[in-house]
């Protein structure tokens, strides 16, 4: 899926709509996550408390972020470290490039990073003859399959197991197994001779620490140690509000993180590396770079969508969205995916382009109901919405149809008696049943789900009367 955009957004989600296969694993989603995140939460009883905290820690930091990113720099280059500044997409990969042609890669391993994802970094280190290799087990197998991730923490969660047994077997040259242990063992087999092989290691962040100039990564696999350890060089590419000021406020938020994202009190592993390997270190690597990515999210300090910039990529929000429960991560045709993405994509690739994506969600609030640092997920795709309305962006039909509205809208008798009659003509279609499964017009929300119809009568009446 590489140069996927989120044009031809409403085709792959009618697309996925009509997938059994993907239903079925999107069903996992909503069986798992949610409820393991409830739990977890429900044995914590200051959550709330921590959700304010974590939200303070990153508001504070990004009211300072030009101190605190040159008080990194600072920590990194005393460590014995480099710091490179790119304003976009291109420039990361071009200093990515440079690094690893300077330390004569011929191959690099890889943890996961959303960041490198966003800048299609896979895609240009093979055009210039350097092999990237993914060590996370889903990115391992969507890379394999030549597709991008679906999910922000599982990145293959769209693809069942005899997907998986059947792409190993072809890539691999091995007999089939669908044993989930099997399989796993056989990823690790070949993976580990590739992080022995590897001249270069790129990793991701999940935070960075101002004081000290450390890098924080999450993993429940070990990929990331390895890939941090093993080769000469190890490059770091992350985005500039990745940056907390201490280790302490760094544990505050990776108390919220797995907990969101999984259930888990706390991620299998949680690796710090500051700085290159010193003369006392029995590992590490020989240089250590830091690449710190702008893309567009300076412009977003200022303005609306500055709350988005506390988003620690935890997933919750897609967990709990029946929009991305219904179509997967792969109809958004972007890097980020569910409500966060819909609220970021427009800022990587342009509300022209992105503007379907805004006005996927059903305004349920569930992605703000559940993100560890409160952002307000519905308010930024209003925002969106409106913007694209400015823009005079929206189809004919849509701004008819607005206008219709508007008109009902500001003559309130008028508006009663539209309502009324629509209510009834769904109460009779819906009949003893109560929930329509399809609808004229509707086809968006009645492809995946029902429409629960009124009984025949208006919300205004039914309080008139009493109803509670």
């Amino acid at each position: 899926m590489s140069g996927a955009t989120p044009v031809g957004f409403r085709d792959r989600a009618r697309e996925a709509l009509a997938d059994p296969t993907l239903r079925e694993a999107l069903l996992s989603i909503r069986r798992g996550w949610p409820h393991a995140r409830a739990r977890a939460i429900a044995r914590l009883p200051e959550f709330d408390a921590l959700r304010d905290h974590g939200r303070a820690i990153k508001d504070h930091v990004l009211a300072h972020l030009d101190l605190y990113l040159e008080r990194f720099e600072r920590a990194v280059t005393a460590s014995g470290g480099s710091v490179h500044w790119a304003r976009d997409a291109a420039e990361a990969r071009r200093l990515v490039l440079e690094i690893c042609k300077r330390a004569g890669a011929r191959t690099v391993t890889k943890s996961k990073s959303m960041i490198a994802e966003e800048i299609d970094l896979n895609a240009w280190l093979e055009a210039h003859g350097i092999v990237p290799v993914e060590t996370d087990l889903g990115e391992y197998i969507i890379q394999l399959a030549g597709q991008r991730p679906s999910h922000l923490v599982g990145p293959a969660v769209h693809m069942t197991r005899e997907e998986i047994t059947e792409l190993f077997a072809r890539h691999h040259g091995t007999p089939p197994s669908e044993r989930a242990e099997e399989l796993v063992a056989e990823a690790r087999r070949v993976l580990r001779q590739r992080y022995l092989e590897a001249d270069v290691g790129i990793t991701g962040a999940n935070f960075l620490i101002a004081e000290s100039g450390s890098v924080i990564t999450v993993t429940n696999e070990g990929n990331a140690e390895l890939t941090h350890g093993l080769p000469r060089t190890q490059i770091v590419v992350a985005s500039i509000e990745k940056i907390v000021p201490t280790m302490e406020e760094a544990f505050t938020l990776l108390r919220l993180l797995a907990r969101s994202a999984t259930g888990q009190e706390f991620s299998t592993y949680t690796t710090v590396v500051t700085g290159p390997r010193r003369a006392e270190d029995l590992d590490g690597p020989e240089a250590f770079h830091v690449v710190l990515l702008d893309n567009g999210r300076s412009g977003m300090i200022g303005g609306t969508l500055r709350s988005m910039l506390r988003c620690i990529r935890c997933g919750a929000c897609l967990n709990h969205c029946p929009v991305y429960l219904a179509v997967g991560g792969h109809a958004y045709g972007s890097v980020y995916v569910g409500p966060m993405g819909a609220v970021l994509s427009p800022v990587l690739y342009g509300i022209e382009t992105a503007r379907a994506l805004p006005e996927a969600s059903s305004f349920c609030g569930r992605c703000e109901e559940v993100c560890p640092v409160r952002i307000p997920l519905p308010a930024l795709l209003r925002y969106w919405r409106e913007e694209a309305w400015r823009r005079q962006l929206a189809p004919p039909a849509a701004r008819w149809g607005m206008r219709l509205w508007r008109h009902l809208a500001l003559r309130p008798g008028l508006y009663r008696i539209a309502s009324g009659v629509v209510a009834r003509v769904l109460g009779l279609l819906a009949g003893r049943r109560g929930a329509l499964r399809r609808l004229p017009l509707a086809g968006g929300w009645t492809g995946s789900r029902d429409l629960p119809a009124p009984e025949g009568a208006t919300f205004t009446s039914l309080y008139r009367k009493g109803v509670r």
